[in-house]
């Protein structure tokens, strides 16, 4: 080990030294000397969800720890750019500390003019957005909605896109509707034995219940996280109680079944914290 090892005390300085000495042609790491952008942005997607699932938790021991991946991720980006005079981790945050400036005048620019209300801030940005998407010439509501995003943000998000020109409906109460058209559809596909139909059928309903879940303001990927999550934990206790009598789930019939779970449903619904 060199003198000019980075210590862990020297902050982002330090973390872009160990980047550097990863990547050093003569002296770094094989793995790391290895990867480019494409095979890093899956390991990028698995930390990010990592974070999320930490937060969830409100673990923050394991939230620290998860941010500290996370910024790996945007260190080794910057270096392997920096690699191919792209661009470095100074243009990164500057490019950042500008976004951000430009997108809160009310913060910055216009300073103690006067009070600016939530509604207004969120329109400012998207207008911000848009012009920023044009000068990109990404002229389209729709164009720079990342293909990469789970499927029910991505939804939401090209669904809200479209809302911003006037294509959407006016009502939850109508979509509800929509729901309800679409579950016919599918009924119809079922009725038919069309397989390529049955799948589309189900897309659309999915479409639709995420629609309906942007005009109740549900994220329609954090409900689903959650609803996961209460799964998982009714079905764990129904697993430790058929075990604690000598039974297996796959052995029990669909009735026994129904009420283990609901027997799980009010154990853990008997758990939860008192709300005033």
């Amino acid at each position: 080990m060199t003198n000019d090892t980075p210590t862990t005390h020297d902050g982002i300085q330090s973390l872009l030294d160990i980047m550097r000495q990863l990547r050093d042609p003569d002296a770094g790491c094989p793995w790391d000397l290895q990867q480019d952008f494409h095979t890093v942005a899956p390991y990028t997607l698995e930390e990010t969800y990592e974070l999320v699932d930490a937060i969830a938790a409100e673990d923050f021991a394991q939230i620290r720890d998860e941010l500290g991946d996370v910024l790996f991720q945007v260190v080794f980006y910057a270096q392997m750019a920096s690699e191919r005079a792209l661009f470095n981790f100074d243009d990164v945050v500057d490019g950042i500390a500008t976004k951000l400036l430009r997108r809160h005048p009310h913060v910055f620019a216009e300073a103690g003019e006067r009070q600016v209300s939530e509604a207004e801030v969120k329109e400012r940005w998207e207008q911000i957005k848009g012009e920023e998407r044009q000068q990109k010439s990404q002229g389209g509501a729709l164009d720079d909605v990342p293909r990469a995003l789970p499927a029910l943000s991505r939804s939401q998000k090209l669904q809200k896109r479209a809302a911003r020109v006037g294509f959407d409906w006016s009502e939850p109460d109508a979509v509800r509707g929509k729901v309800d058209e679409e579950l016919g559809e599918l009924s119809e596909a079922i009725s038919e034995g069309d397989s390529e139909a049955i799948a589309s059928e189900v897309g659309d309903i999915f479409l639709a219940m995420v629609n309906l879940a942007r005009h109740l303001d549900v994220d329609a990927e954090s409900a689903l996280r959650n609803a996961n999550r209460r799964f998982e934990d009714r079905f764990r206790l129904m697993e430790k109680a058929a075990a604690l009598e000598g039974s297996q789930l796959r052995e029990e019939s669909l009735d026994q079944l129904e009420q283990r779970w609901q027997n799980a449903k009010r154990e853990l619904a008997a758990r939860a914290p008192a709300t005033d």
